[in-house]
C-alpha cells in the first residue's frame, strides 16, 4: 500500500465542479456515509478548484470507522449485583483481569445471536433464582455490531427486554464457565484473551 503525505497532490472527478481535476491531501473533517456526524482531520484528497473533498484514501478508512465507532451509542442496562459477580469470576477462572469482562459478554452475544439452536434456549435461565434481585449495577457495552447482535437475540429467544437478554446470557456464562467448566468455550475464550492482552 502507498501512504500518501498531507501535501501530496493527485486528480480525481469532483462531483462538485463534475469535471477531472486536480486535487491536494489535506486534513479535513469528512461527514459519515449514514450522516450522522464528521470524522475530524482525516486525510483527505481535496479539489483544488472548489476546495471540496472529493477522494478518502483507503489508509484513511480505519481512522474514519475508529471515529465512527467512538460516536455510537453503548447498550447500556442495570443489573443485580451479584450478576456483575458472576462476570467478574467467570473472567478470572479465565485468568483474564476485570476488564475483559465486555469481550466476555460480547463473544456470548456473538455466539448466540449466530447460532439459532442456543440462542432460542437462554430464556430458560430467566425462571432461574439468580435472574431475579434488585437492578443496583450498571453495565455499559460498546461494540460494532453489539446492538446488531442483541436485536438477533431477542428475536432467537422470544425475550422482548435488552435488560432481561444480558441476564440469560450471563447466566449462559455463568453455566458455561463456572458450573460445568465447558472446555470449548474456555479455551476460544483464552485464545481471545491472550489476543487481547
Amino acid at each position: 500500500m502507498k501512504f500518501i503525505k498531507v501535501g501530496d497532490t493527485s486528480r480525481a472527478v469532483c462531483g462538485h465542479c463534475k469535471s477531472l481535476v486536480n486535487t491536494t491531501f489535506k486534513l479535513r473533517d469528512v461527514p459519515f456515509s449514514d450522516g450522522r456526524g464528521v470524522a475530524k482531520k482525516i486525510t483527505s484528497g481535496v479539489c483544488d478548484q472548489c476546495d471540496t473533498v472529493v477522494t478518502v484514501p483507503h489508509q484513511s478508512v480505519p481512522s474514519i470507522k475508529e471515529q465512527y465507532e467512538a460516536k455510537r451509542k453503548p447498550v447500556e442496562v442495570r443489573l443485580p449485583a451479584h450478576l456483575i459477580d458472576v462476570l467478574n469470576v467467570a473472567t478470572d477462572q479465565l485468568g483474564a483481569e476485570p476488564d475483559f469482562v465486555p469481550n466476555l459478554i460480547k463473544y456470548y452475544i456473538h455466539l448466540l445471536a449466530t447460532d439459532k439452536a442456543s440462542g432460542s434456549e437462554i430464556a430458560r435461565f430467566l425462571k432461574t433464582e439468580l435472574a431475579s434481585g434488585k437492578s443496583n449495577k450498571r453495565l455499559s457495552l460498546k461494540g460494532r455490531n453489539i446492538s446488531d447482535e442483541l436485536e438477533q437475540l431477542k428475536v432467537l429467544s422470544h425475550i422482548k427486554s435488552t435488560t432481561d437478554v444480558l441476564k440469560s446470557v450471563i447466566l449462559k456464562i455463568n453455566e458455561d464457565l463456572i458450573v460445568q467448566k465447558s472446555a470449548k468455550p474456555i479455551k476460544q475464550l483464552q485464545g481471545i484473551m491472550a489476543a487481547v492482552a
